[in-house]
């Protein structure tokens, strides 16, 4: 029986990762610290499926206090998710919750993993923000990073901060970077949960800029599928990739996609652009396609269709 940890467990991307894993039989650690980052409500909905499984079991703390050593003890994989999400909540007061949860939690996680006999994989969950306004579009793994928020300069450090611990300690890292993923459960502070939620309300969606600004969204289940790859295929130890949806598309081309599948024009509101807002953002996932066999499933409408379904059972 191959035993499995996921931190941020309860969250968008965790609990899908969780819920495939104890679909393929295996046993599954899942931690989680409910923080009130957004509503702990959704967590707790996030988790609640998972907990009937007989495989599943759900630790609740934080990650820098937890005794990693007798957690690790026949654990396969580590699927770490676990971070402090939010490019516009980065700035200012917030910061250290960023420094602790990304960069702190981290380190303590390496560090358990440098003992940890039977570990064979752990995945870091990276982030398109350590890219910012990337030159190069669409972008390389070999891009020099230039993030724009301090979220980004978090999660690189902790994504360097895995590839040291690689090198001198032969932890067996690898990292993917995410393009904007959405799909059902995605986080309420979110796009297109808000944009939906909003329809729903009938509501001004409010557009940062001037709504040209483009981004390769990618869906949750394409995600968890990259997630897995990386687990299982020897080459892709060390190494860094880029997840994304595969087809880069401007805001506002969203929009009138999203007022199809709902129906009704939706409205607008332009207001300034945010701090820390990458303009444009394109992965190039050649290298996520050669080592792990990585193809996105699911394109851009029917994966609304399918965020569409889920928010309005929400609301």
């Amino acid at each position: 029986m191959t035993k499995v940890i996921v931190t941020g467990v309860a969250g968008f991307i965790g609990s899908h990762l969780a819920e495939t894993l104890l679909k393929q039989g295996k046993e599954v650690i899942g931690i989680d610290q409910f923080n009130d980052y957004y509503d702990p409500v959704f967590k707790h909905k996030n988790v609640a499926n998972l907990q009937s499984n007989p495989g599943f079991q759900l630790i609740e703390g934080d990650i820098q206090f937890l005794d990693w050593q007798s957690l690790l003890k026949d654990v396969d994989v580590v699927y770490h998710q676990a971070a402090q999400a939010g490019v516009r909540a980065s700035w200012g007061q917030g910061f250290r919750a960023y420094t602790e949860r990304n960069i702190n939690a981290t380190q303590v996680l390496l560090e358990a993993a440098k003992d940890a006999k039977d570990l064979t994989r752990l995945v870091f969950a990276s982030t398109s923000s350590v890219y910012g306004d990337a030159e190069t579009l669409p972008t390389h793994e070999g891009i020099p990073p230039q993030p724009v928020s301090p979220y980004g300069i978090t999660k690189l450090a902790a994504e360097r901060l895995c590839a040291l611990y690689h090198k001198n300690f032969g932890v067996p890292f690898v990292s993917l970077r995410y393009f904007t993923v959405y799909g059902p459960r995605q986080r309420p502070d979110m796009a297109f949960h808000k944009f939906f939620k909003l329809v729903i309300e009938d509501e001004a969606i409010a557009i940062y800029g001037d709504g040209q600004q483009t981004r390769d969204f990618t869906f949750v289940s394409d995600v968890v599928a990259a997630n897995l790859a990386a687990a299982t295929v020897p080459k892709a130890v060390g190494e860094i990739f880029n997840i994304g949806g595969g087809s880069r598309v401007v805001l506002a081309e969203v929009l009138d996609m999203m007022a199809e599948i709902v129906g009704k024009p939706i409205k607008k509101n332009y207001i300034e652009r945010a701090m820390g807002d990458a303009r444009h953002t394109a992965a190039d996932v050649s290298k996520a396609r050669q080592i792990l066999g990585y193809q996105p499933q699911v394109s851009l409408r029917e994966g609304l269709i399918q965020e569409w379904e889920w928010v309005k059972s929400l609301y």
